[in-house]
Formats: C-alpha cells, structure tokens, sequence
C-alpha cells in the first residue's frame, strides 16, 4: 500500500469515526440543544432566567448537580465580568467551560491505540460491574489493539460467573487473539499471574485481563483487586499498568454511584464508557470527568468494533455542539 492510499485509508477511518460520534451523540444533543435554544429565544442577555434553564438542560442531559453548579457559577462570574456577553456568546462559553473541565488521556501517544515505549506486555486490568459491556468492552480493546499491529493475550479472571469466561472466549475467537482461562471457581489471580506469564513468554504487546463485575461486597471486592494487583506485581513490576473501568453512559447517575465504588477499592487510572449511542445521558462523561479527576480513556458509540473510540475531548465538545440539521 502507497502513502497516498495509506493517507486516504486513515482519512476514511476518521471520518467514518467522525459520524459514529456524531450520530452516537445526537439523543444528548436533540435534549440539550433544545432547552438551550428555548432558554435563549427572545432574549439579547444571558441573565438570570437564562442560566436557570441552562441549569435545567444541564441536568436533564445528565451533567449531574455538583457538575452543573460549577458550570453555571464559571458562566456567572464570566458574564459579571464581561458585561457584553450576550445569549449570542453562550454557546461558545458553555464549549470552553465543558472543553477545561475534560481531560485527555495521559500522553500525546494514546492519540491512536499505541502504547507506551518500553512498557512489554502493557497489562490493563478492566473492572466494572456485570451488563455495563466490559467483556465487550475488552473485544473491542484487543480488535483495535490488533489493528494497530499490536499481539495480545486476554485473560478471563472473572471466574465467579462461567457466561463471562464464555463471552470472552467467543470474543478471543472472533478477534484471533489468545486467551488464558480456567475453570469455574478458580482464584481469579491465579488466571491473572497466567495471562501475564503467557504474555511475556509470547512477547504479547498488550495482556487485557476482565475481572469479576459482582462481589459481595466493597470489602471483598477491594480485597479481590488487591491480590490480583500483588500477584501479578510479583511476576512483572508495575503491573498492571493501566486500571481501566468501564462504566455504562445510558445509566447516567448509576455509573456516577459505580465510579465512587470502584474508585473507592482500587486505584483506577482511566475510565471507558460504553453505550453513549441511544441515550440523551451523554452528559454524564462531564459529570464523571469532573468528579474523579480520571481520564476518560475510550467512549463506546455503537455496536461495530470500531465503534470504540479513543476519548478525545476537542472531538467530543465539537460533536456536542454540532447541531448539523438540528439548526
């Protein structure tokens, strides 16, 4: 392939990417947009009346109240300060204050699905609870891994639950990647320490390990997680390099309540969040940006494999704001 076919390729892939965004955005958009349109209509000031409807918008879109308030209170000081701001202008200030509340991932390099230099295999321990899509989540991760020219080796140690040793088999299968699995009841470690050894013994770039989405309790799952992170540190330091959890957008202040737990028993570094397409609570990905302080690494906007997306929040704020025929 010539540079000018790989250059059209990828120019394709972004754009096929550009309207997946779009379109897995367009319920959160066609909610939001409407009660901002109706807050402004008739008015040439952003005043008092309408940065109470902006407030309604923001929390029907799912912003969450501690998230709205600050956004409200940065407009409010903005156009105290600014005595020309009209409702003209509120779009573009209602962008910059979404734009510095996001946070891309870490480095320049997860522009694409790379991985850091140095770092073989790179282990990622994906938690969540069950029926958010991590299992999916993690097929979708080894696809795009692969695509990139990466090896990887999963690890199913969600041994608590035989369907999602199933699912993730299915997914190895579908992908072509190996998987390292026991039986039913296993330490979940244990497939843990396996995948990692396979990992290196193959040279893997990437080992994605799925853990078990219901435990008893908060005790018991900071527990679980814990020993997972010790047993797999003793056969590569530093691992697991990435705790990636996965969160389902279409709960909206659900997935808000599973990040405080999940945060609360692990050390989670990035975030996905899956089924944003069909649903109007996109504007929980502020929400949970903005609470957490923890990067929202992927963003899941459809049922392709493709369709899981690296989270990037120019992108993302210039897709929200994309009326296209709504306008």
């Amino acid at each position: 392939m010539g540079l000018f076919d790989k250059l059209f390729k990828r120019n394709k892939e972004q754009e096929e990417q550009k309207q997946a965004l779009d379109e897995g955005l367009k319920k959160t958009k066609e909610g939001f947009f409407s009660k901002i349109t109706k807050a402004i209509a008739g008015k040439d000031k952003v005043d008092e009346e309408v940065l109470d409807q902006l407030e309604d918008a923001l929390v029907g879109a799912d912003v969450g109240i501690e998230t709205t308030v600050a956004i409200i209170k940065h407009i409010e000081e903005r156009v105290s300060r600014e005595k020309y701001l009209g409702t003209s202008e509120l779009n573009r200030i209602l962008q910059e204050e979404i734009m510095g509340m996001l946070t891309d991932a870490p480095s320049g390099e997860f522009a694409t699905f790379d991985l850091p230099a140095g770092t073989k295999p790179y282990v990622i321990l994906v938690v969540g609870v069950n029926g958010v899509g991590k299992t999916t989540t993690i097929g979708k991760l080894a696809y795009n891994f692969k695509q990139s020219g990466k090896s990887v080796v999963l690890g199913a140690a969600d041994t608590f639950r035989a369907a999602a040793v199933d699912q993730l088999t299915i997914w190895s299968d579908r992908v072509g990647v190996p998987i390292v699995k026991k039986e039913m009841g296993s330490d979940p470690s244990s497939v843990a320490f396996d995948a990692v050894q396979s990992g290196i013994a193959r040279e893997a770039d990437v080992v994605i390990i799925d853990t078990a989405g219901r435990l008893h309790n908060k005790a018991h799952l900071m527990d679980e997680l814990g020993k997972i992170r010790r047993v797999i540190g003793r056969k590569l330091p530093d691992a697991p390099h990435e705790v990636l959890l996965v969160l389902d957008g279409s709960t909206g202040q659900n997935a808000i309540e599973q990040a405080k737990h999940f945060t609360a028993a692990t050390d989670v570094t990035a975030i996905a969040i899956t089924k944003l397409d069909g649903t109007a609570k996109g504007g929980v990905v502020l929400a949970i940006a903005n609470l957490f302080k923890i990067p929202v690494k992927y963003i899941g906007v459809g049922e392709r494999m493709t369709d899981l997306q690296i989270f990037r929040k120019e992108e993302f704020v210039d897709s929200l704001f994309n009326l296209g025929d709504q306008q």
